[in-house]
């Protein structure tokens, strides 16, 4: 089959490898009918991610048919229209049940490295390394699927494809993210980054109560998007001082939610020595990731308010304002999505018109184009949203 292999720091190829296999009895192979470009999959390009190996097959955010199914599959039958849950849970480990999929004790089965760096191992994760596990990824013609029954959701009639698609990844990790921060009726909240998975937290803070949501980034189009389509008031970091904005249109308070929806590779704006300062230490190793955006949320939310951190950070940072984090009585939560919790959930704002996620995709093309689609998505060329994939188109 077709598939888009990672072969180095931005260098993806389209390669012929062989089709997946059923390896475990609860396994499904799923024939991919989209698969859509993600912001942590640059990392992957850039190199921040380590244990990638020429040839892994790469993508995460999925939806498709199912084709084959082990024996133990219970739930999903050949010819099932799913989304696949974009990291990994067995389902039955104590933290799948309690609805913290994103930490499955059992999915990785490769732990070494995780444990290396983080102490622990959480779960595996399609197409993003070796410390994740080693699964290929969903760029490809064909994907397995482990644990089907736990990560696999049927698409409800009524749902188009291209809803269903952001279901396995931005739609439940945007949610996620306005979920663990306890947004309360009237609360504000501003969300850094405004590509797919911070749309999704913007609407998803109107879904859970919010009275205001602000929308922080420096792209004209995904600025218009924020606004446009997930009602949030939007800000130029490139023009303001986030800080004395934030300040201004909350009264002097700052707002009661800060979420991060950026993560390692984030952009200092205005603050052209602290960028420089990020960059020149993450290029020579002395930190893996820019934390310019923790910086800014710390600084602005306000006395005794809530971090929520979906964007993805891998390693360690420096000049952490920790003793304003302290002072301030923050409360910070954080983690990768456990989209298994939220699923069914999303599909029914769906069904109800309540969230309508398919504008993310803003270019739909053949996986002979991948290297060409990550290229935009990464220049953010185009007013490109997400590039999603239709490998047998």
């Amino acid at each position: 089959m077709r598939a888009l292999c990672w072969n180095g720091t931005n260098d993806l190829r389209v390669e012929r490898v062989p089709d997946p296999v059923l390896v475990n009895p609860h396994d499904v192979i799923v024939k991919v009918s989209l698969s859509s470009v993600c912001g942590s999959d640059l990392h992957l390009l850039g190199g921040y991610v380590p244990t990638m190996q020429p040839g892994d097959i790469i993508g995460h955010e999925f939806l498709g048919e199912i084709v084959e199914k082990g024996p133990e599959v219970r739930y999903l039958n050949r010819g099932d229209r799913i989304v696949t849950v974009s990291i990994i849970g067995c389902g039955h480990c104590g933290h799948c049940q309690h609805g913290d999929s994103s930490l499955c004790d059992n999915s990785n089965p490769k732990p070494e490295a995780a444990r290396a760096a983080y102490g622990h191992c959480g779960a595996g994760i399609f197409g993003y390394s070796h410390a994740f596990g080693g699964y290929a990824g969903s760029h490809a013609e064909y994907v397995r699927v482990p644990y089907a029954d736990f990560n696999g959701f049927r698409v409800p009639e009524g749902i188009t494809d291209e809803q269903a698609v952001f279901v396995s990844d931005a739609v439940p990790t945007g949610y996620m993210a306005a979920d663990m921060a306890g947004i309360k009726p009237g609360d504000v909240v501003a969300v850094w980054g405004c590509g797919g998975v911070g749309q999704m937290a913007m609407r998803s803070a109107y879904l859970l109560g919010a009275e205001r949501v602000i929308g922080i980034d420096r792209f004209p189009d995904r600025l218009r998007a924020a606004q446009m389509k997930a009602g949030a008031e939007p800000l130029d970091y490139t023009r303001v001082d986030v800080f004395d904005a934030l300040q201004s249109m909350t009264g002097g308070r700052g707002p009661d939610v800060c979420i991060d929806a950026v993560g390692m590779e984030a952009d200092s704006g205005a603050n052209a020595l602290e960028d420089l300062y990020d960059r020149a230490k993450q290029a020579v190793g002395l930190q893996s990731d820019r934390p310019a955006v923790l910086r800014q949320m710390i600084e602005a939310c306000r006395k005794g308010g809530t971090l929520s951190i979906v964007g993805v950070y891998g390693g360690v940072i420096d000049k952490f304002p920790m003793g304003a984090a302290m002072n301030k009585g923050l409360t910070f939560r954080m983690g990768q999505q456990n989209g298994q919790r939220y699923a069914e959930r999303l599909f029914g704002h769906i069904v109800k018109g309540e969230l309508d996620p398919s504008y993310l995709m803003t270019h739909r093309w053949s996986l002979d184009d991948g290297p060409k689609g990550y290229r935009m998505f990464k220049d953010k060329a185009d007013d490109c949203l997400r590039v999603v994939f239709a490998p047998h188109a």
